[in-house]
């Protein structure tokens, strides 16, 4: 069996209710517990949680999954505050050791710390920015893909705990020019492409 934690980092937060993200992963959810392969366990951000509990959870998982949507260019500030605090209870205790380094040679092996190693990690982001603002010449974010850009910080975090990418989707104009069909539509697809 492959354990998968799957996470949504949205939440509710002023005109923003966090439906999109939610509906991922429940999405995700259904068609995992349609295979007979997975364990799941989930967690929403924005609900109560143990700190501890969530720090299991990342040892159990062989594949985390993370929903989130994104806000000024960052994940959402609950979604940041449990990563703060769930890792930071994860040291010595299954998430990380150090930062790599040692004393004798402190130059060199930064980010090699991480206990997770062997773990893969998954991560789709829902955006009010259009896709073309990304790839064309002269638009907002100069032709750097999410994952190069706004997600590069998202992606070393994870690397940082031994998590190796698996794969990423991003939706995109989702507030303004939405087409939830289509983007549910692509992303069976995604999950047909991963897990089938």
């Amino acid at each position: 069996m492959i354990n998968v934690f799957i996470i949504n980092g949205g939440h509710k937060f002023a005109h923003s209710p966090g439906r999109f993200n939610r509906t991922l992963l429940e999405k995700t959810k259904s068609f995992l517990e349609a295979k007979d392969e997975f364990n799941i366990q989930t967690t929403q951000i924005g609900e109560a949680y143990d700190i501890n509990v969530e720090v299991e959870k990342y040892r159990w998982a062989d594949i985390i999954i993370y929903h989130t949507p994104i806000w000024w260019f960052q994940v959402p500030f609950g979604f940041k505050e449990y990563i703060d605090r769930v890792f930071t209870a994860g040291h010595n205790k299954g998430i990380y050791v150090s930062d790599g380094r040692s004393r004798k040679n402190p130059a060199i092996n930064y980010g090699t710390g991480g206990s997770l190693q062997g773990k893969k990690y998954i991560v789709t982001s829902s955006w009010n920015a259009p896709e073309e603002a990304f790839k064309l010449k002269d638009e907002f974010f100069d032709q750097k893909s999410v994952d190069e850009g706004v997600l590069f910080g998202f992606h070393k975090m994870n690397k940082f705990i031994g998590l190796e990418l698996m794969a990423t989707t991003h939706f995109h104009d989702m507030e303004k020019n939405a087409d939830v069909e289509k983007e549910l539509t692509k992303y069976d697809v995604f999950l047909s492409d991963n897990f089938d």
